[in-house]
This record gives C-alpha cells, sequence and structure tokens, in this order.
C-alpha cells in the first residue's frame, strides 16, 4: 500500500539526488585552463593588499597537491606562507598519482618528522585529492595535526561522475595500493577529529562543489570563493583565507569572518 503523496516524495528525492551527483559543467570543465591562467597572472595585482594578511605564530604547514600535479602546483601559496612566518613543507613525493603503497607509507612519516622539527602539531592544507590525503591524516594522527583546511577536495563524493577527474585516477588505478588499505567513501564523508576549513568554489570545473562541503559544526566550516579548480592555489580570496586560518591560536579555533573590506570576495554560503 502507497500513503498519500509517497510517489511525489520519493520522485523528488530522486532528483534532487541526480541533481547532486552531476558533474560540473562542460563549460565551467572545458574553461578550465584558461581560468587558472588568467587567475595566475592575475596574482601579482592582489599582493599589495595580501601583505596585510594575518601573520603566523612559526607552526608547520604540510601543503598536499592534487591529483597529477607535483609540488610545483602549491610553490606560490608555500612562498605566501612563509613570508607570513610559517615553516611550510611540499610532500616531496614527486607527481600525484593516486594513493600509492608509497604515498601511503611515507606521508605518515612526513607529518611527523614536520610536526618533531616545529615543535608541535602542524596544520594541513591540501588541493583536491591533496585534502582526502590530508583529512585521513588527521583522522588516523590527530595528536600530529593542528587543523585541516581543504581546497576543491572530493571528500563527500557519493557517485565518481561527480568528478570530472575520475578518469585519470582510475587509469592509474594499477599503481594504487590494495583495496584493503583505501578507505571508503563512507569514511571519507565523516568528519575528521580536528578542526576543518572546507575551501569549494561553484565556478569549480573539475569537481562538484557539492562533493567538497560537509555539515557545519562546532569545528567543521565549508567557506564558498570564486575560482577555477585549478586555480585555488593562487587565487587571493583562498590565500587570505588560508592567512586567516592558519594564524588562529592553537586551541581557539573559530568560523571564519573576512574583514567588511574583503566580504565581497566571499559569496553566500548556501
Amino acid at each position: 500500500m502507497e500513503l498519500p503523496g509517497e510517489a511525489d516524495l520519493s520522485a523528488g528525492s530522486l532528483l534532487r539526488g541526480q541533481r547532486r551527483s552531476r558533474p560540473p559543467s562542460l563549460a565551467l570543465y572545458m574553461s578550465e585552463p584558461a581560468r587558472g591562467a588568467v587567475e595566475f597572472a592575475a596574482l601579482p595585482f592582489a599582493r599589495p593588499w595580501l601583505t596585510m594578511a594575518p601573520r603566523g605564530d612559526g607552526h608547520g604547514v604540510l601543503a598536499l597537491p592534487g591529483l597529477m600535479a607535483t609540488d610545483t602546483s602549491m610553490a606560490p601559496m608555500r612562498r605566501f606562507l612563509r613570508r607570513l612566518g610559517y615553516h611550510t613543507r611540499g610532500w616531496r613525493l614527486g607527481r600525484n598519482l593516486g594513493p600509492t603503497a608509497q604515498v601511503l607509507d611515507q606521508l605518515p612519516r612526513s607529518l611527523e618528522s614536520l610536526a618533531d622539527r616545529t615543535g608541535g602539531p602542524v596544520s594541513i592544507v591540501g588541493w583536491s585529492l591533496g585534502g582526502i590525503y590530508a583529512r585521513e591524516l588527521a583522522r588516523d594522527h590527530p595528536e600530529l595535526v593542528r587543523q585541516v583546511i581543504t581546497m576543491g577536495s572530493p571528500f563527500a563524493m557519493v557517485h565518481s561522475r561527480q568528478s570530472r577527474a575520475g578518469g585519470a585516477y582510475r587509469l592509474r588505478g594499477y599503481l594504487h595500493a590494495e583495496p584493503s588499505r583505501l578507505p571508503s567513501r563512507a569514511r571519507l564523508r565523516r568528519p575528521v577529529p580536528v578542526p576543518s576549513t572546507a575551501v569549494y568554489s561553484r565556478l569549480d570545473g573539475i569537481v562538484a562543489w557539492r562533493a567538497c562541503i560537509e555539515a557545519t559544526s562546532e569545528n567543521h566550516e565549508n567557506v564558498p570563493v570564486r575560482c577555477s579548480h585549478l586555480g585555488f592555489g593562487v587565487d587571493p580570496a583562498t590565500l587570505w583565507l588560508l592567512a586567516d586560518r592558519l594564524a588562529q591560536p592553537a586551541d581557539q579555533w573559530r568560523p571564519f569572518q573576512p574583514p567588511r573590506w574583503l566580504r565581497a570576495l566571499y559569496p553566500v554560503a548556501r
């Protein structure tokens, strides 16, 4: 027997689920390289006001690149954070080909090494797939992680079509660690036990923005910016956000509040 309205409700739920699992539009995807290049070229014009970003306390920051990227992709971001006083380090594992056994073995050692060198827990900034690594490091080693900041990271993905990088990921699946070592999607979606910020963009042409966020809580927030997926590492709004989040005193995490004069850079979250 069917309750009144049950069929309509099920159809509505199905439609919402289909919308949530859609990939970014083809137009956004095809324009990613051009938009990313423009955003990189525009970075020097933002440097005068980025020099006013909050300065840090010298703690360690581990930067993890996205799929098929290397430490070079995050070099401008690391230089910016270094000028603010942080001890930044790339992952030093070459090109990110996915969760290989080397990645799974070496990342915890890199985290521990940086924490030892800087004398305390480390903040981790992860771009796309790098953000998924960052969250899992925090989940497994919360005592070594001060906070996690992800940028366009599809940790909440419910279907593979939410990422247009899925083909590149699967193509290299033969290099990846045994499935038993890889986290399930259900695990990836669970909150991490340290403060976390998910930076996302509705203009992301690689990853569906809904796959990059989770419910807000007392130690998690989602912050929207306006940039391409390839532009997160040089987007001025993202860089200011990183400076603000990293400058918070340890154990005093608060949601992001941009200065009044920068509020236009941050769309209203929905």
